[in-house]
């Protein structure tokens, strides 16, 4: 039986920019593995690394600390800085160099603010640029193809990794043929197992050992699965038997958030957090419902002793290559940081280009601002 606290399991949201009273003592009580943290999280250079060392502060056991920081409009620290261009963008100018500085700059970003976890990259295809069809992923794909994917995605992957942020490939199997956004509810994808190893597939397959970590979709994949009707982050056919299984990817492995509609909408909350683990996820990710962390604790007592100590040791496992965030922050380092992310920007879309923002307004997928 591992001696780490079950809350090891769980990846939770913070409600706003500081530790109010009770979310310490909820936190502290529960002990999570990590914190992801989102625009509601941030105001400022010196207050959003100060909530992260009061995090670290509460915690009996080094957390995990992460943000999507992909770039575009999923860029949770364009709120106090540049926005950096998008994958999308990047993949307009086909040019690994620019991946490159964008992966750099991105992982010395967050180790200043005390992060050791990029959600990031994105391992799905862009197949249409049909703007009616939001399955979540408009302008987050860096290429149309497996070569583009994997050039793109694994350049920008390994220089964040290089600059000492952990890497998270998303979002298995993939959102890349969903006609339905996951954040809404739950999409169903009628590929083939054949069309699905030649496209889905095939980055993990290729880049699984260079990835630090795995983030499971909600999507129902009748290729994939004998009957169950269970999403992927909730089947142990598609994260024991498949990932870990037929394509051996050792790694951590988590959910997508569980407070989305295609989870919210057919789970109850404490079934959802123990289907999760049972079926070989390490982390269960609840963003939103931090009020229900008591119960979302109590639910990992409810899964089989021979899964959590597993997940429990994976999640140890993960921990233990993180690497340490920059020890003094200095709002000045930040700035030159910031300039770097403005010059990224110009080199990838031109002086003009480079002054429009990615909307943010969430009218159509939450992802911007979820």
């Amino acid at each position: 039986m591992s001696a780490q606290p079950p809350g090891q399991l769980l990846l939770v949201g913070v409600p706003g920019p500081q530790l109010d009273s009770a979310t310490a003592a909820i936190l502290r009580r529960v002990q999570p593995g990590g914190f992801i943290l989102f625009t509601r999280n941030i105001t400022g250079p010196v207050q959003l690394r100060k909530l992260v060392d009061d995090l670290r502060g509460l915690s009996v056991v080094e957390p995990i600390i992460t943000i999507d920081q992909e770039g575009g409009r999923v860029s949770r620290l364009k709120v106090i800085g540049h926005e950096p261009p998008s994958a999308s963008q990047l993949r307009a100018r086909n040019d690994v160099r620019l991946v490159q500085r964008h992966g750099d700059i991105t992982g010395r970003l967050l180790r200043l603010f005390g992060f050791n976890l990029d959600l990031c990259p994105v391992l799905d295809f862009c197949l249409s640029d049909d703007e009616t069809v939001d399955n979540s992923l408009r302008g987050r794909c860096y290429g149309v193809d497996l070569d583009q994917v994997l050039r793109l995605a694994g350049a920008f992957n390994g220089a964040l990794r290089a600059a000492g942020i952990a890497s998270c490939g998303k979002h298995f199997p993939g959102y890349t043929r969903a006609r339905a956004d996951a954040h809404h509810e739950l999409p169903t994808i009628g590929a083939t197992r054949p069309e699905l190893d030649a496209l889905e597939l095939a980055p993990y397959r290729a880049l699984g050992p260079e990835l630090d970590s795995v983030m499971v979709c909600h999507a129902y994949y009748a290729a994939l699965d004998s009957g169950s009707g269970l999403p992927a982050s909730l089947s142990p056919e598609i994260i024991t038997d498949l990932l870990r299984g037929e394509m051996g990817y050792r790694g951590l492995v988590m959910t997508d958030d569980l407070d989305m509609g295609a989870i919210v909408k057919g789970f109850g909350f404490e079934e959802a957090i123990r289907l999760s683990i049972e079926a070989g996820n390490d982390l269960a990710m609840i963003c939103h419902r931090v009020q229900m962390l008591d119960d979302a604790r109590r639910a990992i007592d409810l899964v089989s002793a021979v899964a959590r100590d597993r997940a429990l040791e994976s999640v140890a496992d993960f921990k233990a290559r993180l690497a340490p965030p920059v020890p003094e922050f200095s709002e000045e380092t930040f700035r030159l940081i910031d300039a770097e992310i403005w010059n990224l920007r110009v080199d990838t879309l031109g002086e003009h280009g480079a002054l429009a923002r990615s909307s943010d307004d969430g009218k159509r997928s939450p992802v911007e601002a979820y």
